[in-house]
């Protein structure tokens, strides 16, 4: 099996320094690249691929809009916010910017070393403790009760299930195309943009039969 290629863009040098050095000695990793802001991020994701982009929030540039970017351009490299902004309107930004990960620089090592094993996973990831909060803010923005049809329970159910959208289809006897359409919906009722948003903020939604608990891995976003 290749080693896991990251890259790791942040202003500060002496961090940027000891991670490089810790992931190059670490097996099954491989550092590809470094940088400093999010010019240079951009440019690393284009000419490297990596496989994660370790990027932190608050260096010189748009960190939301160079997510944005990066995702875009680069689909297939996975994006890890390591910030120190516990914010949470930062994490939310961030990971409806297109980024799978949100880990917050006083976690531990391990932390980020789980973050970048559960994006590659297709899952996203949140600092422990820290996500429950996210998913609050998410599910329920401005206090009032979601009120959701049967038929938005059932999908969202079956997305905590990690269901594509044709398994979703051929299990409720619709078609894809209605599977989408109660997608949309569920992203405009729940005030998220993407599939990681809604992914994030189901987990907050209490169902008959659905266990949510506090976790730090949000599911499989394929």
């Amino acid at each position: 099996m290749s080693a896991v290629s990251v890259a790791f863009v942040d202003d500060h040098p002496t961090l940027l320094e000891g991670l490089k050095a810790i992931f190059a000695r670490k097996s099954g990793y491989k550092v590809v690249a470094t940088g400093g802001c999010c010019d240079e991020a951009l440019d690393i994701a284009l000419v490297q691929n990596p496989d994660v982009m370790v990027l932190d929030l608050n260096m010189p540039g748009n960190a939301f809009d160079c997510i944005g970017k990066i995702r875009k351009a680069v689909p297939e490299t996975k994006i890890v916010a390591f910030t120190a902004s516990s914010g949470i309107n930062h994490a939310i930004e961030a990971l409806q910017a297109g980024a799978s990960g949100y880990v917050l620089k006083g976690s531990s090592l391990d932390s980020l070393t789980d973050a970048i094993d559960a994006v590659l996973l297709g899952e996203t990831y949140i600092t422990q403790g820290f996500a429950t909060k996210v998913i609050a803010a998410l599910t329920n923005p401005a206090g009032a009760r979601i009120k959701l049809s049967k038929r938005e329970e059932q999908i969202i159910t079956l997305l905590l299930d990690s269901r594509t959208n044709r398994e979703m289809a051929e299990q409720l006897h619709i078609s894809e195309k209605t599977v989408k359409h109660y997608m949309t919906l569920l992203m405009q009722k729940l005030q998220v943009r993407n599939r990681v948003g809604l992914v994030v903020a189901a987990r907050g939604i209490h169902l008959p039969g659905v266990r949510n608990t506090e976790i730090g891995r949000i599911g499989s976003l394929n």
